[in-house]
């Protein structure tokens, strides 16, 4: 694995920084994205003792954005082996009826619009040397949904339908396609959601062991070490207290 370069949008927290750092720490090449320079800059000299680093500034939103900075690296970085779509995000808990446009468009474009964008910059070259390893980091709303997780929900089905779809066009190219979906990981996700509503993001992870993002990063990294006839398709990964979406055994 120390030859591969992996590209991982939505690096500078949560599930995303902790996969950039158990790849540095497996000699990893590293392109690291976000829409935070001052994070990035602080991650890469954190990193790049370990490995080689470059990274990337762009909200995958941005179609524009996002081609012309990946189109922009230099060619030490071209090539391109993994790719973690790990970019995005909840915002609201509301029901339908009283539901955000904002907050659903913004769950949308960045969930599957940014996930495709990013994807469509890098797969022609992938399907060029048919070799490549690609990972799309779902949820288990994609797989269920829960009262006033609507549009959320529907937008983490979209990323399950697309990673389904991805690994059946990508065959004939040998690309490696797969997706992970956990479930309660103690990350600033809920932080986003509630909008910086701090004490109400807290009390998501309380009375329960929580996964943690370097959980997560252990698996994605397996996940990429294996043979390459070896694909982890599909996982949903939950702390051992969570059932489902809306059953968790909490201590109180």
């Amino acid at each position: 694995m120390e030859k591969k370069t992996a590209l991982i949008t939505g690096a500078t927290s949560g599930i995303g920084k902790a996969t950039a750092i158990q790849f540095a720490k497996n000699g990893i090449h590293l392109i690291l994205c976000g829409r935070r320079q001052e994070r990035l800059d602080a991650l890469k000299n954190e990193l790049s003792p370990l490995t080689e680093v470059t990274t990337l500034s762009f909200d995958v939103r941005d179609k524009e954005a996002a081609f012309n900075a990946i189109e922009s690296l230099p060619n030490s970085f071209s090539t391109i082996d993994i790719l973690i779509n790990n970019a995005g995000n909840a915002h609201g808990l509301d029901p339908i009826q009283t539901g955000s446009i904002d907050d659903w468009d913004a769950m949308i474009d960045i969930n599957v619009k940014g996930l495709l964008y990013v994807s469509k910059a890098i797969i022609p070259k992938m399907t060029e040397r048919k070799s490549g390893h690609i990972i799309n980091i779902g949820s288990t709303a994609g797989k269920e949904v829960y009262p006033n997780g609507n549009v959320y929900c529907a937008s983490k089905h979209a990323v399950d339908a697309i990673n389904k779809a991805m690994r059946i066009d990508l065959n004939e190219y040998g690309i490696r396609v797969g997706a992970v979906h956990p479930g309660l990981v103690e990350t600033e996700f809920s932080n986003v959601r509630f909008k910086g509503d701090d004490e109400r993001a807290d009390n998501v992870y309380k009375g329960f062991d929580p996964l943690r993002p370097e959980d997560i990063a252990d698996i994605i990294h397996f996940m990429i070490s294996r043979p390459y006839h070896v694909n982890l398709a599909d996982l949903i990964v939950l702390p051992t207290a969570q059932a489902s979406s809306t059953i968790v055994k909490k201590t109180f």
